[in-house]
């Protein structure tokens, strides 16, 4: 059983302040949540006493913590390819293909990037979620970091929380965009169909950013950066401004197919079997050097190949 153990002083500035508070500023490689379970399970002592989260600590007393992590072990490892891009120590890039869910879920108990991982690397059982700290949607391709240690996860959460992980995708949407803008339009859960999201002034703040890479006769490339990273938020906003994502079945409506176009890209687009999203870029700050890196995906062959057949096509 992986273990903690790790022997704190209160220090003068922390004086009087609850243990929870304490524990949260003397480790922060720890989220608050993952501290807060050790008090409850009685990992950590006060000079040799268990207290509560709530109690207060004062200068100079003596925290221990000797913490067992809590093993994932309800989650089968399961031999399934993952496209690595970079690997160290802390961190895991890799290139999702379409088609692959990333976490267990209601209809998929398995066979999924999260079974794929643990069956790669057995140290993610002592780490949150597999060290998955984003989603990308089943048919949405690209890049995502995997944590390969519990502090690494709890910084990179932060990293996503405070807006400093940068990503880019790229999507072929239905009709031509004049220009490129932002969306800023909050987004909540469907009200009546609860596995849909929708834009509602009660939700969460949600910003994508996006700008047009090529126009055709009947559908535009563009490049789109989140800002923010709420559930479907790209096809979401791009459905908002009636600029929905080719292949969207849930926020596309019915198949599009331009007029006096050749059968062959009308064949290329009712075929197309996902949604166009790509994450083809990925920024984020190292979590123990600090250095800033960028990694790119190029993209799958069915995005270029109806790229290609637009291509062909294209009137501007």
């Amino acid at each position: 059983m992986p273990t903690e153990n790790l022997t704190l002083t209160v220090p003068d500035e922390l004086d009087g302040r609850r243990l929870d508070q304490v524990l949260a500023h003397l480790s922060p490689q720890h989220s608050r949540s993952r501290l807060q379970g050790w008090i409850r399970r009685g990992y950590v002592k006060v000079d040799g006493e268990i207290l509560r989260q709530r109690d207060s600590v004062v200068l100079g007393q003596t925290i221990k913590i000797e913490a067992e992590y809590e093993i994932q072990d309800e989650w089968e490892k399961q031999e399934i390819p993952i496209n690595i891009i970079h690997e160290d120590e802390e961190i895991l890039i890799i290139n999702k293909p379409a088609g692959l869910v990333v976490h267990p879920g209601a209809g998929n108990p398995g066979h999924t990037l999260l079974n794929a991982l643990l069956y790669h690397y057995p140290q993610l059982e002592r780490v949150p979620r597999a060290g998955i700290v984003q989603r990308l949607d089943k048919d949405t391709s690209g890049l995502m970091v995997i944590a390969l240690t519990p502090s690494t996860h709890t910084h990179l959460v932060e990293q996503l929380k405070q807006r400093l992980v940068k990503r880019q995708y790229e999507a072929i949407v239905h009709g031509v965009m004049t220009a490129g803008g932002t969306v800023n339009a909050p987004i909540a859960r469907h009200h009546i169909q609860r596995k849909r999201m929708a834009v509602k002034e009660s939700g969460k703040q949600a910003i994508t950013h996006y700008r047009v890479i090529t126009k055709f006769a009947a559908h535009t490339h563009v490049q789109c950066q989140l800002e923010s990273g709420r559930t479907h938020q790209i096809r979401v906003h791009m459905a908002h401004i009636h600029y929905p994502v080719v292949g969207d079945p849930v926020y596309g409506g019915r198949k599009r197919l331009p007029k006096n176009s050749s059968e062959s890209l009308k064949q290329k687009i009712a075929e197309f079997s996902r949604q166009a999203l790509h994450a083809c870029e990925l920024g984020l700050c190292h979590p123990q050097t600090g250095e800033a890196m960028i990694f790119s995906a190029p993209l799958p062959e069915d995005f270029k190949t109806l790229l290609d057949a637009l291509k062909n096509e294209r009137r501007y």
